[in-house]
């Protein structure tokens, strides 16, 4: 039988939805663990006699939440794009610069010329930044790749970080991502080329889910629902780069198909909302991208608060438009710039963006949960939104363990 442990002398943050205080806070609090699995949280006078056997380790008083989930990233892929940050700043628009051969594809060709070593030392140091600030899960998706071997290339180093790491990744299959460039003006025919990769790579247990960028420039609506429709016969979620430049009305096609989330969301319209409610779809909010971008147009928060629609927060760390490694930062923006309370963007980070990635045995500290989760040294948790350009993170708990710099 795994080994029980007793972490105690803590302020506990359950972040269970039906707290009082929406925080669910424990004075004195304790979590009992066994293995992998959280056994029982509560306050220490209260612990059960089971208990009594475990080994204690004090937490000193700091405030525990449930691990952070990163939903939404690229963390795979070659290369970087500064000179394309500094064109933006003078004045060069995203399209543009895209439409010119930057943008997806300048990392295109950079991907494809690393080696798989490459690809995941680099990915592992962007992987080990996350977890030091109190990440315990990720979604990497592929997309930089835009060739059978080179997806494949980038979900097997997805898959790696998962193996080699402690901490959870789930894989994304984003083929859809760009035309690449041997596929110049046949967007239809690439389209087609992704639904053919699409079983190898799924018979190659690499792909947890099925991802596309539905925008002017990139993929229309028609050509996105033949990638879900692909995704469907497989049996896999789908998930949505929606909204981000302008209404496609890729938030109402993705929730056709139950999206697990659709993602950006800056041009998102009511109908789109209603949609996503009906469907049970997450809406993943990413202000990194819409920081590096310098957009004005943000997401309907009003809409999706009302709706009841659920909010999660990403880095959606990328070479281009957001080289964000820091979650809490990302949770403080989306409080500074789209109005989220701390408790939605602390929500965004933890339960919300476990389902945005089809996982409910995370994100909230209760019995039966995986046992993930981070003390920090501040004493509310609305100071997690607060600070910025400081990690107050100072142990972090994946599936039981400790983890160890």
């Amino acid at each position: 039988m795994p080994a029980r442990v007793l972490w105690y002398n803590a302020r506990v943050a359950t972040m269970l939805p039906q707290a009082a205080d929406g925080w669910g806070l424990i004075e004195n609090g304790a979590i009992l663990t066994q293995g992998d699995t959280i056994e029982w949280v509560g306050t220490y006078a209260e612990r059960p006699p089971v208990a009594h056997d475990a080994r204690e380790v004090d937490l000193h008083g700091l405030l525990v939440t449930p691990g952070l989930v990163d939903c939404h990233t690229h963390l795979v892929y070659g290369g970087h794009r500064a000179n394309e940050a500094e064109m933006r700043l003078n004045g060069a628009s995203y399209e543009a610069i895209a439409r010119a051969g930057g943008g997806i594809r300048s990392s295109v060709a950079a991907t494809r010329a690393a080696s798989e070593p490459e690809l995941l030392a680099a990915a592992t140091r962007r992987a080990r930044a996350l977890m030091r600030e109190g990440v315990t899960t990720i979604e990497v998706k592929s997309g930089y790749g835009l060739s059978l071997d080179a997806e494949a290339r980038c979900l097997r180093v997805a898959r790696a970080l998962g193996d080699t790491l402690p901490i959870t990744v789930r894989t994304t299959f984003l083929g859809a991502h760009a035309v690449p460039p041997e596929f110049e003006g046949r967007a239809d025919d690439y389209i087609t080329a992704v639904c053919e990769w699409l079983p190898t790579l799924h018979a190659q247990g690499l792909v947890d889910a099925v991802d596309a960028f539905c925008e002017s420039i990139a993929f229309t609506p028609a050509q996105t629902r033949r990638v879900f429709e692909a995704a469907r016969a497989l049996g896999l979620p789908v998930k949505l780069h929606a909204e981000q430049l302008s209404d496609q009305g890729g938030a109402v096609l993705a929730a056709s198909f139950g999206a697990l989330s659709c993602d950006h969301l800056e041009h998102l319209g009511a109908a789109g909302v209603a949609a996503m409610r009906a469907a049970g779809t997450v809406a993943v909010l990413l202000p990194g991208a819409y920081y590096m971008l310098r957009e004005t147009q943000q997401p309907p928060i009003a809409l999706l608060r009302d709706a009841g629609v659920p909010m999660a927060v990403a880095t959606d760390h990328n070479p281009g438009t957001s080289p964000a490694l820091s979650l809490l930062l990302s949770a403080h923006m989306s409080c500074v710039f789209f109005r989220l309370t701390p408790l939605e963007a602390l929500r965004g980070i933890t339960a919300h963006a476990a389902r945005a990635l089809g996982l409910h045995d995370r994100g909230v500290l209760a019995a039966g949960m995986r046992a993930d989760f981070v003390a920090w040294e501040v004493e509310a948790p609305n100071e997690l939104t607060y600070w910025f350009g400081h990690n107050p993170g100072r142990r972090v708990v994946v599936a039981g363990a400790e983890l160890q710099e």
